[in-house]
C-alpha cells in the first residue's frame, strides 16, 4: 500500500492524505494502516498494543500518552470505511483532493478526519505535562456490525488504569452526541419446498411466504410510525424497522426452495426492539407451523447478526462536562445513526460522541470533509491537551 510520502505527516490534513491512501473497505484488511501507524509510533517511542481478529486479518490499535494513572480520556475512532461501489465519485477516492474548502476521499469524515486530528496532535501530547493520560482506540469492522470494538475495550480495560471517560470522534459538526440508538441486524432464512410453478399443490415457495413476513414487518414499521412518541430529539423520532437485502428463487418457473432477508430494527431502548423482534419471530412461528403441515422439509429461521446496544447518556456527565468545556457550549444531540459509544457505556464508561464534519457527508459517493471542520477538530485535540495539563 502507497504512503503519503516518505516524511512524517505533520498536521491533521497531512495525516488524513495517509490516511484515505488506505482502502481499508470493511471486506478489506487494515494491517497496512495499522503497520503505517505503528511504524511512525515506534520512531516516536511510544509502544502500542494490537488486539487482532480471529483469522489474524485485520486489528485494532490501542496506545497511551501521559502518566499511567486512572481518569484518563479515550479517544475513539474506527479505521474501516464503507464500499465506494457503484458510486459515481469526481475524483479518485483513496487520494485526498481539496475542492472549494472541502476536503474530498472515500472516509474524510467517516471517520479518519478525527483519526488524523488525533494522531496530528501525538507529539504535542508528548511534550506537554500531562497529568492524565490520552488512549487512543482505533478499531475495525465498525461499518459491518461493531465487530472489533468489543475486543479492543476488553483490552483496553485489561491494559490501563481505569478511564474517566470516552469521545468517539464521529462526524457531529463538533457538537455534543449524548443518545443514539441502538441497532438489532437479523438474517431470516425461509425454506420452501419446490415443485414446478405450475404445480403449486405440489411445494410451497419460500419467496411467497418470506413476502407475508416482509409484509408483516412493513406493517409494524407503518404502525410505529403512526404512533411515534412526541418529540424526543430522534429523527424520526420512533423506532425504524428494514429491509435491506432480499435474496430467493432459482428460476421464474420453479417454486423457490429458499429465501434469506436481511433486516435490522433501531430502537432507542432494548426493550422497543426485543418487542418488534418478538412480533416478527412469533407471525413466523406461525408460518412454519402451517408450512410444515404439508412439507416437514420447510422451515423459517432467523439469526442475529448484530446487536449493538443505544447510547443512552444516563452516566455521561463527566463526558458531558468535558467535552462541553472544550467547546465552550451544553447542548446536545441525539443521533438515529449507531456508534461504538453504546458499547462503551455498556462497560460504564462515561461516552459521549463528538467530532468534525456531518453524518450526511459520509457513506456518499464524493464524500468530503470540510478544511474549517478539520480545523475545528485540530483546535479541540489543542484544548484538551490544555485541559489535561491542570
Amino acid at each position: 500500500m502507497a504512503r503519503l510520502s516518505s516524511g512524517t505527516p505533520d498536521s491533521a490534513r497531512q495525516w488524513l492524505e495517509r490516511l484515505v491512501a488506505f482502502d481499508t473497505t470493511s471486506r478489506n484488511s487494515n494491517l497496512a494502516l495499522i503497520d503505517d501507524v505503528e511504524s511512525w509510533l515506534g520512531q516516536l517511542g511510544v509502544p502500542s498494543t494490537r488486539v487482532t481478529s480471529a483469522d489474524g486479518g485485520k486489528a485494532n490499535l490501542l496506545f497511551s500518552i501521559g502518566p499511567e494513572l486512572p481518569g484518563g480520556v479515550v479517544l475513539s475512532g474506527h479505521t474501516d470505511v464503507v464500499p465506494i461501489d457503484g458510486q459515481p465519485w469526481s475524483s479518485d477516492p483513496w487520494t485526498l483532493t481539496e475542492r472549494d474548502g472541502k476536503l474530498y476521499g472515500r472516509g474524510a469524515v467517516d471517520m479518519k478526519g478525527f483519526i488524523a486530528t488525533g494522531l496530528s496532535r501525538v507529539p504535542a501530547m508528548l511534550g506537554a505535562p500531562l497529568k492524565r493520560p490520552v488512549h487512543f482506540a482505533l478499531s475495525y469492522d465498525e461499518e459491518v456490525g461493531l465487530l472489533g470494538a468489543p475486543a479492543l475495550i476488553e483490552a483496553m480495560l485489561a491494559q490501563v488504569p481505569r478511564p474517566a471517560l470516552v469521545i468517539v470522534g464521529e462526524p457531529t459538526g463538533m457538537n455534543i452526541v449524548d443518545r443514539h440508538k441502538g441497532i438489532v441486524g437479523l438474517r431470516t432464512t425461509v425454506r420452501g419446498h419446490e415443485a414446478h410453478s405450475s404445480q403449486t399443490h405440489l411445494g410451497i415457495s419460500a419467496n411467497m411466504v418470506a413476502a407475508k413476513l416482509m409484509a408483516r414487518i412493513t406493517e409494524i414499521c407503518e404502525r410505529l410510525t403512526r404512533t411515534a412518541p412526541p418529540a424526543n430529539g430522534f429523527e424520526p423520532p420512533h423506532t425504524t424497522v428494514t429491509v435491506g437485502l432480499v435474496q430467493g428463487g432459482t428460476a421464474p418457473n420453479i417454486l423457490a426452495g429458499k429465501c434469506e432477508f436481511i433486516w435490522d430494527v433501531r430502537a432507542t431502548t432494548p426493550a422497543q426492539a426485543q418487542a418488534v423482534v418478538a412480533e416478527v419471530l412469533d407471525y413466523a412461528t406461525q408460518l412454519e407451523a402451517s408450512m410444515q403441515a404439508r412439507f416437514p422439509d420447510c422451515s423459517i429461521t432467523t439469526e442475529t447478526l448484530s446487536n449493538v446496544p443505544a447510547l443512552t447518556g444516563v452516566e455521561g456527565a463527566p463526558a458531558l462536562e468535558l467535552v462541553s468545556k472544550l467547546i465552550d457550549r451544553a447542548d446536545r444531540q441525539a443521533a438515529s445513526f449507531v456508534t461504538e459509544a453504546g458499547l462503551f457505556e455498556l462497560a460504564v464508561l462515561p461516552t459521549v460522541v463528538c467530532g468534525p464534519g456531518w453524518i450526511a457527508q459520509a457513506h456518499q459517493p464524493d464524500e468530503f470533509i470540510e478544511i474549517a471542520q478539520l480545523a475545528a477538530g485540530e483546535s479541540f485535540m489543542d484544548r484538551l491537551i490544555e485541559e489535561l495539563c491542570k
